[in-house]
């Protein structure tokens, strides 16, 4: 059982700072199963209460965060000198735990998720899992079929390291741009492997995770809060309406 203050509950969870929080709660804002609170010194349970601030559910746990990741910002919890995705939250997150899932170079930009879910992460994360991810890019150099039938049969990188089969798609009216789906992680993947094909990289944006895409209403360095049915997308478990 995890039974706390209302109050504390909100604030734990990142929506608000407590002294926030005592005001949604005075507002009638927040509800437990269903009805309203007042009072912010109620207790609950967030293992087993539905509690909600604007109809936003509540968790006591585990958070889940989509961000569009800027140019120029690492995907990294902390850093001395440069500027991290975590720097870019609210200070309400920050104190939660979060890190990014999986990587994405400094001057990347697209879907990043964050997440305080260490088993989530290693789902997503693992090699086993081979899970999809997408990516749109522009190249200094036009590309053909070969390079098509290249990333089809799987690109062999300089020092020797093996890329799993990927997904090269151009663009009919620029060959210069296109889009590529490669099914595991390693690092630097996509700009390394159009390297090898004398196709070096000038842009790089990563479009989708799985199954979840990146919303088209954020801006870069912006973020939203994910729901179930997006995690499912994400891991390629069975989707719910």
């Amino acid at each position: 059982m995890s039974i706390n203050r209302l109050d504390k509950i909100i604030c734990d969870a990142g929506l608000a700072t407590r002294s926030e929080a005592r005001k949604l709660i005075a507002g009638g804002r927040v509800r437990v199963d269903g009805i309203t609170v007042l009072n912010p010194a109620f207790k609950a349970d967030t293992e087993i209460s539905d509690i909600s601030v604007d109809g936003q559910t509540v968790t006591g746990g585990f958070r889940y965060l989509m961000m569009y990741k800027p140019e120029g910002v690492l995907s990294a919890t902390e850093d001395k000198n440069q500027k991290t995705v975590l720097d870019l939250l609210p200070q309400e997150l920050k104190k939660l735990g979060l890190f990014p899932v999986g990587r994405l170079d400094k001057d990347t930009t697209g879907l990043l998720i964050l997440t305080n879910d260490g088993n989530f992460c290693h789902a997503v994360t693992s090699p086993k899992r081979h899970i999809k991810k997408l990516y749109e890019f522009i190249v200094e150099h036009p590309l053909d079929y070969d390079d098509i039938k290249a990333f089809d049969r799987g690109i062999i990188l300089q020092d020797g390291t093996e890329c799993l089969p990927a997904i090269l798609e151009i663009d009919e009216d620029d060959p210069n741009h296109g889009f590529v789906t490669v099914f595991e992680g390693k690092y630097h993947q996509v700009k390394r492997m159009l390297a090898s094909r004398g196709k070096p990289v000038r842009t790089l944006k990563r479009i989708s995770v799985g199954d979840l895409s990146l919303d088209a209403m954020l801006r870069p360095g912006e973020f939203k809060e994910l729901t179930k049915n997006d995690l499912n997308l994400v891991v390629n478990k069975n989707v719910t309406e």
